[in-house]
């Protein structure tokens, strides 16, 4: 008796330990669901939350208050990165942005504890000390539309998509200076491989991946999808890519080694996001304008559950929670 109480206390238990965190676009939240799909706090952030980044301990949530829905909707926009406590599911600071605006994607450096952030107006790459929430610089991207960003080799460039001019702006961080890289239609998406070689990017227009080496910074080749592809991560072994088939309703599936597209899998909902679960068998994917939350796996490469949300809860970028 003493071990059916004891299993159903922690079975009781485990239906509200929340495993996923996620924006809801459209509500202007960051809430947290379980495994099962309920959904059991949250908390409010700035207007149209975009994309949500660990701390280094991953104890701290970091949120860009875009302020805009789209990023082709015309507006000014906010100006702030809401920071959320894991711990307490609840909202415990602001970074004040000042006069830059609509900020998206992040990357996080963990030796220095900085952060890079693209900006929307103007158009950008922020550098912020995360110890003291200050701006460090401004990099002008010398292109439009700055949308995903990513830390190069040794932290010491950042690679930014220029979704609306086709190309993907190398910064590097110390000097300024950028050079601009061809890729293809509106480039959105980006993964670096743990040697810091390669770095693949999305095109969802052009419906390709580029390979970038970062050595000589240029395109080395590219694998044709199916669909337009928007974001992408590698599987713990980096033996296969797997990337969001935004337009198209679906997840799809590359060898990086072969560069060539293995498989795909249709959902119920136009994913706007992509992220995978720590050991690599789940992938996570919002689905704003149906407000779902699909869960595919990896190895079977099959849609695994569907989770509801909330009516005009808005879904886009979900994080794994330790």
């Amino acid at each position: 008796m003493l071990r059916f109480l004891f299993l159903l206390a922690t079975a009781a238990v485990a239906q509200t330990v929340p495993t996923m965190s996620v924006v809801e676009k459209k509500a202007g939240m960051l809430a947290f669901y379980t495994s099962e799909g309920r959904r059991v706090a949250q908390a409010k952030v700035g207007t149209f939350p975009h994309e949500q980044i660990f701390s280094p301990d991953r104890k701290t949530i970091y949120v860009t208050d875009n302020g805009l829905l789209w990023m082709t909707d015309p507006g000014e926009g906010t100006n702030s990165i809401s920071i959320i406590d894991v711990a307490s599911r609840k909202r415990t600071g602001v970074i004040d942005l000042g006069k830059y605006r609509r900020p998206h994607s992040m990357a996080l450096d963990a030796k220095t504890n900085r952060l890079i952030v693209t900006i929307e107006n103007p158009n950008g790459l922020l550098l912020i000390d995360l110890n003291t929430r200050k701006i460090v610089r401004m990099f002008d991207v010398q292109g439009k539309n700055p949308h995903m960003a990513i830390f190069g080799p040794k932290a010491e460039w950042a690679y930014v998509s220029n979704t609306n001019s086709g190309e993907v702006a190398a910064i590097h961080l110390a000097s300024g200076k950028v050079k601009l890289i061809p890729t293809g239609k509106r480039p959105q998406g980006a993964v670096m491989t743990r040697d810091e070689r390669t770095i693949f990017v999305t095109n969802i227009d052009s419906k390709t991946i580029s390979r970038i080496d970062t050595a000589m910074q240029k395109v080395t080749g590219e694998i044709r999808t199916t669909g337009g592809p928007a974001r992408i991560a590698f599987t713990p072994d980096e033996r296969v890519l797997v990337y969001n088939l935004q337009a198209e309703e679906g997840c799809a599936f590359a060898d990086p080694a072969a560069m060539k597209e293995l498989a795909s899998v249709t959902i119920p909902g136009k994913p706007l996001s992509l992220s995978l679960s720590a050991d690599g068998r789940t992938a996570f994917l919002g689905l704003q304008d149906s407000d779902k939350i699909a869960l595919v796996s990896v190895a079977e490469r099959k849609l695994a559950k569907v989770i509801d949300t909330p009516k005009d809860a808005g879904p886009d970028t979900i994080l794994a929670l330790p």
